[in-house]
């Protein structure tokens, strides 16, 4: 709940901003409080009346409306905000945001703040790929902005790809992510989740077994507990979490590359079952059966992603965790495994078969810490994410 919140919600122009008429209504049944702003291309897509009968506030649109100047004031408007959310944020928006230009009151309300902002970009897909927004989007977030979204699908001009706006109830989890007073809360925490798919051509890969589902309650467990929490993940069985912020990827590579471009953070938690090599000498198009034999493929080794981070000089997360997943000697592999990536922690199980836990629903994990081992029971993978994401905050505390 967000009883006693205050949100100033900035309605960007797009033809999304029919979904933020929804996201005030479920912020107020939610218990904030609405102060809505409305850019002018905004205004023709949805009318000021609407939004301001779902707020219950008047609408501020205006710069230089010497009414609202005298009552409030732009600058008081974007200080008395708990959160400020950019629903929908176009091209545009960010790009002046990031520029630091404040051409309306929108943009200066954005420039005129220290209150934390969190942005819902949607656009066209060619405008989210377009470096310009790809460079807007990392100056933003280097600039302590964070981000929900923008999801994949149908677009209404009529094409595919990232650039919907995320759904309203996901803004909703983001927004009672970024408020939360957990014991986690200010904190920055990667997590990677999910198998990798290293391609042999273009329709064969190597992968395994792993269906995402540890790493995805553990991001929602960290979450829960305040934290912003980057969300790498491979192409997993299981739908990302809600309200953590979800870098999607293919290969080890780009997982590596991902979870660079992610630091620094507080901790890692590094759940995925990254392939250890890749096929070197990869088709391009797709590999034929022959008369001649079997297809030669070589190898070539992964970046070690949990070494590198445990290893850096700079930016080195605080606390370091690892998965061991073994089918033998268990404790003595992940211990050695600790040790020589030079993490902090080690989460070890038995992924045997005849175990169930690789791609199923409970997991029984050990401990391993510079103190020793410590054996959890079975149970199911949101218990073993709470358990886990509590002795982290502690850690951390």
């Amino acid at each position: 709940m967000l009883h006693g919140k205050r949100i100033l919600l900035i309605i960007g122009g797009g033809i999304a901003a029919y979904k933020s008429l929804l996201l005030i209504r479920l912020l107020r049944a939610s218990g904030a409080s609405v102060t809505p702003v409305m850019t002018r291309a905004a205004s023709e897509f949805v009318t000021p009346l609407s939004v301001a009968s779902l707020a219950g506030e008047k609408v501020y649109d205006h710069l230089f409306d010497l009414t609202d100047e005298a009552e409030m004031g732009h600058i008081q408007l974007s200080r008395v905000a708990d959160l400020i959310v950019v629903a929908p944020a176009t091209a545009d928006l960010m790009a002046q945001a990031a520029s630091g230009l404040a051409r309306d009151l929108a943009t200066t309300l954005l420039l005129a703040t220290d209150t934390p902002v969190l942005m819902a970009p949607a656009m066209n897909v060619r405008m989210w790929n377009h470096p310009a927004t790809q460079r807007n989007l990392t100056t933003l977030r280097g600039d302590g902005v964070r981000f929900v979204g923008p999801d994949e699908g149908d677009m209404a001009c009529g094409e595919y790809g990232p650039g919907r706006l995320a759904e309203p109830e996901a803004i909703m989890d983001a927004i009672r992510a970024q408020l939360a007073d957990g014991p986690l809360a200010g904190k920055h925490v990667i997590v990677t989740s999910g198998p990798t798919h290293e391609p042999i051509d273009p329709v064969r890969y190597i992968a395994n077994r792993s269906s995402g589902a540890q790493g995805t309650a553990i991001a929602v467990a960290l979450a829960a507990l305040g934290a912003r929490v980057t969300f790498v993940t491979g192409p997993a069985d299981v739908p990302p979490p809600q309200g953590v912020q979800v870098v999607t990827v293919q290969t080890a590579r780009q997982m590596h590359a991902a979870v660079m471009a992610a630091l620094p953070a507080d901790a890692g938690v590094f759940a995925a079952a990254v392939a250890d090599w890749h096929v070197a000498n990869a088709g391009d198009q797709k590999i034929k059966k022959t008369r001649d034999g079997l297809p030669s493929l070589s190898f070539a080794e992964n970046p070690d992603i949990l070494a590198t981070v445990a290893g850096l000089d700079q930016d080195r997360p605080r606390l370091v965790v690892g998965f061991a997943a073994e089918t033998q000697d268990v404790l003595a592999n992940a211990t050695a495994k600790r040790l020589r990536k030079g993490c902090d922690w080690i989460v070890a199980n038995d992924v045997s078969e005849g175990t169930g836990i690789m791609g199923g629903s409970e997991n029984a994990v050990t401990l391993i810490t510079e103190a020793g081992a410590e054996d959890w029971p079975r149970m199911d993978k949101g218990q073993v994410a709470r358990r886990l994401a509590q002795k982290l905050a502690e850690a951390l505390a």
